[in-house]
């Protein structure tokens, strides 16, 4: 390294002594440490996609760009090591471009900033870290909803009972219940695939805030590193961070809906209800009762959850009173919890798919629970309605007596009989009913009353049968838009790779 050449330049020109160590153990090393970690290897690739644009545009020659690209991809090669960092420059960039500069000098290794700041620099490097994490959350949600379809179309004849309130409501399904659960798992898809697309906008050459005067060309950038449009407004590309706020969004909106479902698995694991069983792969024990087999799998997801709902108010509250402008609390302090919590997310739906495919189901216990708890007191009602031709009202009211009753007396509800039927309605309208034993018993099958569920979104086999085959069609879909945007990017660095190899090889010549 020529360190007099490296040291002849400088960020820090503007003020006469370095950085207060209070000021680098509070902000410098932790920015430092994040870039190290999220941004290095966009950072070089924007590096050497702006260091193709230069040269194509006639803004610096090829002999100073092909050594320039040659030291990036000397360093991109060795990895981060080769930068000497004293923490007395607060960002990675700033270790970058003295490294370039220590090799080549400032002469050559000082025109690669040319027509940039890091203002475009630095919500580039982060919208390329986010697309990245993005599309891996993205594929985990895939197969999340793809277990939650397969395991609904193997249970669509399981009854178990369905619940409000914490209370039996009325006789469903555990397929039933999973495609419910993969409906809210495809909106909360929808909603990552909206915050992808706002992501997914390049904002370099917006320069500090208002672009340049050279004459660079901001599509040959966006092209190289593989984004679907420009940040046509320099100011807006720059200021603005809807891209993280959308993110974050979307993610402590699907973790809320994912930790209720959580919540209810751990409920039914439990000796209680008995209605499945975790792998022992996804549980873990006590140190002391030797009995004990933990759901730790859904208590970490449920965790996990809580963290993204903090990554969310941490974004917002970063940027709500700051101005609308390039500023380092409102702009760059939100990207490390925000990308921390995406990671954490998708670490912890890949636990969450695991945990559904080894799942142990009881459905002896699920419909025994159905068939003893009244959750089948709404379709006896109906038969009312149907047979007797009394308005609902009146059979909710001769049902709910006969309920009661049969509470009171510690009956389970398949004990219910026609008898009890015409004593409450004699009781209550001063005349009995007359249902047959078959017509009240059928009324108090769980699976019968799934079976007549047959309007549009009910758990009746046909429909549950048609909903599904729907939903393998969008599922495929959605593949194929992530792998999409997965070839895109995969050809823009290709591409890029290609031009780098020229500019490389052109320096040896």
């Amino acid at each position: 390294m020529n360190e007099s050449n490296g040291s002849a330049v400088s960020l820090r020109e503007r003020v006469s002594s370095p950085p207060a160590r209070k000021l680098v153990d509070s902000y410098y090393a932790h920015g430092i440490s994040a870039g190290l970690r999220y941004q290095f290897d966009p950072e070089i690739r924007i590096h050497l996609a702006h260091a193709v644009m230069l040269e194509k545009q006639g803004i610096v020659s090829r002999a100073d760009i092909a050594a320039i690209v040659e030291t990036l991809i000397r360093l991109r090669k060795s990895g981060p090591d080769l930068l000497e960092i004293d923490y007395q420059q607060e960002d990675l960039y700033s270790y970058i471009e003295r490294f370039i500069v220590g090799e080549l000098g400032p002469e050559t290794g000082g025109r690669l900033h040319t027509g940039r700041s890091r203002n475009d620099l630095h919500t580039t490097s982060w919208r390329m870290a986010l697309r990245a994490r993005l599309l891996d959350l993205l594929e985990v949600v895939l197969e999340l909803r793809a277990t939650m379809l397969r395991l609904a179309g193997e249970h669509i004849d399981t009854v178990m009972p369905g619940y409000t309130h914490t209370q039996h409501a009325q006789p469903i399904t555990l397929g039933y219940y999973l495609v419910a659960a993969a409906d809210l798992a495809e909106r909360d898809f929808r909603r990552l695939a909206a915050a992808l697309r706002c992501c997914d906008r390049c904002p370099l050459g917006s320069g500090a805030l208002s672009t340049t005067g050279f004459p660079i060309d901001r599509d040959i950038t966006r092209e190289l590193l593989g984004f679907a449009e420009i940040v046509e407004v320099a100011y807006d590309g720059v200021s603005s961070r809807d891209d993280v706020h959308e993110a974050a969004a979307a993610l402590a909106v699907m973790m809320t809906g994912l930790s209720r479902i959580a919540t209810d698995l751990q409920l039914w694991n439990t000796m209680e209800f008995g209605f499945i069983e975790f792998d022992d792969a996804y549980s873990s024990v006590s140190s002391i009762m030797p009995q004990k087999k933990n759901p730790a799998a859904m208590e970490h997801l449920k965790a996990v959850a809580a963290m993204t709902t903090g990554a969310l108010a941490t974004a917002l509250a970063a940027s709500k009173n700051t101005s609308f402008a390039d500023v380092n609390d409102g702009v760059t302090s939100l990207n490390v919890p925000c990308l921390d919590a995406m990671e954490r997310t998708t670490q912890v739906i890949a636990v969450l798919e695991g945990a559904l495919s080894t799942l142990k189901v009881r459905p002896e216990t699920m419909a025994r629970a159905a068939a003893i708890g009244y959750g089948t007191a709404t379709e006896l009602a109906d038969v009312i309605v149907r047979e007797a031709g009394l308005s609902f009202r009146m059979a909710h009211n001769i049902v709910g007596r006969v309920v009661r009753e049969a509470l009171a007396a510690g009956r389970n509800a398949d004990e219910i009989t026609s008898s009890d039927v015409d004593e409450a309605s004699q009781a209550l309208f001063e005349r009995p009913l007359g249902l047959s034993a078959a017509t009240v018993s059928n009324a108090l099958d769980p699976a019968a009353n799934v079976r007549t569920r047959t309007a549009i979104g009910g758990p009746a086999p046909e429909r549950m049968r048609d909903m599904l085959a729907r939903r393998s069609d969008i599922l495929d879909a959605d593949k194929r838009m992530v792998g999409e945007v997965r070839s895109r990017v995969a050809a823009a660095d290709a591409a890029l790779e290609a031009r780098v190899a020229q500019l490389s090889q052109a320096s040896r010549t």
